[in-house]
């Protein structure tokens, strides 16, 4: 469109010779401002602030690389920006309408090949996802597997008359989802439904009021969690009578339900019913509702009380070990890591002689192999078909590894400012599954994996015999 635009631009301006066209495209503070304490209502106040999204002040400007510098003068100076600010574009300025091309052109050989995510035996072989969940732990790992199960799990239960209860998290899902519709479902057929909205997710904001606005008319208990935190923990808890007794099933998650990027994101959810955790989630919902402290809990970490003082302490821990002449051993994977004391518990555990291997997907604020700070640290990056969204965190121990997965990045908003959860799995199967399928796969990727040098730089590993792609490895193993 753009090109074409360009070729013609004359036509436009009858009478006159266009003696140049460029493009250019402004990014503008995306965040909603609104005074949790001084309003009354935040749905009310976050539809008011929708529409001056468009007129936020500007912080980039991207301009093709012909463009004139006066002309980019102009344009700084109408946007208020400086130089430092200004990003030329060699190729279109906007990447985004890329995304589209995929799908209008007809060339099958330029794309990836088609692949049927799998679905565990034990659910497979069982009508009913409680019984299947009460055979033991369940876990996926998307988009390798399923998310369907997921989806089933709310349809039953919204069928299901001896349900008496459904509560869940909801951070990004979209309106048309069939997740929404189970519990619309849900509430009409007179079950309890509790949702907890999180209406300040970006970019979202509309979406979210949308929601919130369907589950209210069919009888939904809609909640907006905790004034000045984000809710962003992924869970969800059916509670079911079973002959005299009332019987408590949860799905916890690393990701969103969101069943578009559950085919894009790499993540894990687990279903389980024992007690202890389906107590601590139970603990979460009712703080969420009742806006007071969970109270104590007894597997599930969470932000923003306890989590950033655990992973502290169990950094501090494997310090402990080395220095007393043990082997200590942190791995973890995460989309981001900032959080200034946790890089430097990290740096503290290097010096120690503790091994310390991340996957950080994005952004990440730790220099490795420092002389004397961060040798014996690893970063990767791992950039493939999917997008790498995982959170997982494992500790030595003395060799009895201790594994958590969680909805929290290392990062101080995550830890402060969001309502998160991090839990662990204690299943020895399940955490050497999760160990192998994390860890010893991707750590020996050498086709997609970017390593990050002491200087900042990520060189990138590029083997041309004994190729290992972790994403590709975990389609074969893991995909129907």
């Amino acid at each position: 469109m753009s090109s074409i635009v360009s070729a013609h631009v004359s036509d436009l301006f009858q009478g006159m010779k266009a003696t140049g066209c460029f493009q250019f495209r402004v990014t503008r503070n995306s965040d909603l401002f609104v005074d949790e304490e001084e309003i009354d209502d935040l749905l009310i106040a976050l539809e008011g602030e929708l529409s001056s999204r468009r007129f936020g002040d500007a912080v980039r400007l991207e301009v093709s690389h012909d463009c004139p510098e006066d002309l980019v003068g102009f344009l700084s100076a109408q946007f208020g920006l400086s130089a430092s600010e200004v990003y030329w574009c060699e190729g279109p300025v906007n990447l985004m309408r890329l995304a589209a091309v995929p799908d209008i052109v007809g060339r099958p050989d330029l794309k990836f090949p088609g692949f049927t995510p799998s679905v565990p035996d034990r659910i497979r072989n069982n009508e009913s996802m409680f019984d299947a969940i009460r055979g033991g732990d369940i876990l996926l790992h998307h988009p390798f597997e399923s998310f369907a199960p997921f989806v089933d799990f709310l349809r039953q239960a919204a069928r299901d008359p001896s349900v008496l209860a459904i509560k869940q998290t909801l951070y990004r899902t979209g309106t048309e989802s069939s997740v929404v519709e189970a519990l619309v479902e849900a509430a009409t057929n007179g079950k309890e439904v509790l949702v907890v909205i999180e209406l300040r997710a970006r970019f979202d904001e509309e979406a979210n009021i949308e929601l919130a606005n369907k589950l209210q008319s069919v009888g939904a208990h809609v909640v907006y969690g905790v004034v000045g935190l984000k809710t962003h923990a992924k869970m969800c808890l059916v509670i079911r009578r079973e002959g005299r007794e009332l019987n408590r099933y949860v799905h916890l998650g690393t990701g969103n339900y969101h069943i578009r990027t559950t085919r894009l994101y790499t993540d894990y959810g687990l279903f389980t019913c024992k007690d202890d955790l389906c107590s601590d989630v139970q603990k979460v919902f009712q703080q969420l509702t009742a806006l007071g402290k969970a109270g104590k809990l007894k597997k599930i970490v969470q932000a923003p009380f306890s989590l950033h003082t655990t992973m502290i302490e169990c950094i501090e821990r494997e310090i402990a070990f080395a220095q007393a002449g043990k082997s200590g051993t942190v791995w973890a994977k995460m989309n981001s890591l900032i959080e200034p004391q946790i890089v430097q518990a990290l740096y503290r555990a290097s010096q120690a002689g503790v091994r310390v291997e991340l996957i950080v997907r994005g952004i990440c604020a730790l220099k490795p192999g420092v002389p004397g700070v961060s040798e014996n640290i690893r970063v990767r990056s791992v950039i493939g078909r999917f997008l790498e969204h995982t959170r997982v965190y494992c500790f030595q121990n003395d060799g009895s590894h201790e594994l958590f997965l969680s909805s929290a990045d290392w990062m101080g908003r995550n830890f402060f400012s969001r309502v998160e959860t991090c839990f662990p799995i204690e299943n020895k199967k399940l955490r050497e599954r999760i160990f192998e399928e994390t860890f010893t796969t991707y750590l020996n990727d050498n086709c997609q994996a970017w390593v990050l040098q002491a200087d900042g730089s990520y060189e990138r590993k590029s083997a041309k015999n004994d190729r290992m792609a972790a994403q590709e490895r975990l389609l074969e193993s893991l995909s129907g």
